[in-house]
């Protein structure tokens, strides 16, 4: 019996659509699997962790729900360390900003030879444990350090800088700086060269160039450094432990001492406030990053 030939096609479309749509559900199976242990993970470190610093920060200690131990941050002692906080993460980001932005357009323009080697002894010191690192600046910094020894053999006059703000400020852009300068160059090197030349071409100057074209091109990793910059200032308690010693107090030192002390129902209740200044503060920079991924959910 002779089919007819668009029966024949049809017949073969339909095979290669069930054929595709086999192919897609067996892709489909493969990635789920491959993410299994990524949710196991985030299940186990992320969501359950979050979902008991919300238990204890809306709880007392007789399991019944209460505000308390959020309005804690009204306390004159919390909302100084707060305050202070905010001031000191923000004065670090935007040190970090000003340091890294020209770095990022100088490895723009270098050599990838170059390029290479410079990123790679920027990262190399972030191979080496964060608390050593912030424990060197202390040796440096302190009355009898490196830097006194030095300035002393100069014959200028000593700095009294260790546990001081400025001592702290100090440590955050020391250790944090890497994670401007990366998000920042990443962008960078992503600039097309044609849309540069083409601005050139037209008659604009180097600063006109920048301001138009390489800076708005650039803000998604603006966006990006300093989200990665102030979100672990603001919530640090190493740093302002080791190079601040018992004299300055930070919100994430005021959050330590609780859990340390026992109390993770003021410790969790302090941390749901300090989680919102860090949405918040994602929020907003998001509005001015609109075409990077994940910002349409605010």
């Amino acid at each position: 019996m002779n089919v007819p030939l668009n029966v024949k096609n049809r017949l073969q479309q339909k095979r290669k659509k069930d054929h595709d749509r086999t192919l897609k559900i067996g892709k489909s199976n493969n990635i789920k699997l491959l993410s299994f242990p990524y949710i196991i993970w985030m299940a186990g470190f992320i969501i359950i962790p979050l979902f008991m610093i919300l238990y204890y920060g809306l709880t007392n200690k007789n399991k019944h729900i209460t505000l308390e131990n959020i309005t804690l941050i009204s306390n004159p002692i919390n909302q100084k360390a707060l305050l202070l906080a905010l001031e000191l993460a923000l004065i670090s980001t935007v040190i970090c900003l000003l340091l890294a932005y020209p770095l990022a357009l100088i490895l723009r323009k270098s050599h990838k030879r170059n390029n290479s080697f410079i990123v790679l002894i920027m990262i190399l010191p972030m191979w080496m444990n964060f608390l050593l690192r912030t424990i060197a600046w202390q040796n440096i910094l302190e009355k009898t350090g490196v830097l006194n020894n030095i300035l002393s053999l100069l014959n200028l006059p000593t700095l009294n800088i260790i546990n001081t703000p400025t001592a702290i400020v100090l440590g955050m852009v020391y250790n944090f700086l890497p994670f401007m300068v990366l998000p920042i160059y990443n962008v960078l090197v992503k600039i097309d060269k044609d849309v540069i030349n083409a601005a050139r071409d037209l008659g604009a100057n180097g600063w006109q160039t920048f301001a138009k074209i390489i800076l708005p091109l650039s803000i998604p990793g603006v966006i990006s450094g300093i989200t990665m910059v102030f979100v672990p200032a603001l919530t640090t308690f190493v740093i302002s432990t080791i190079l601040g010693g018992s004299k300055i107090v930070l919100i994430g030192n005021v959050i330590e001492q609780q859990f340390r002390l026992g109390n993770w129902h003021t410790g969790s209740g302090l941390s749901l406030v300090l989680m919102v200044f860090i949405l918040l503060s994602m929020a907003i920079l998001s509005k001015y990053d609109k075409e990077s991924e994940g910002s349409h959910i605010w």
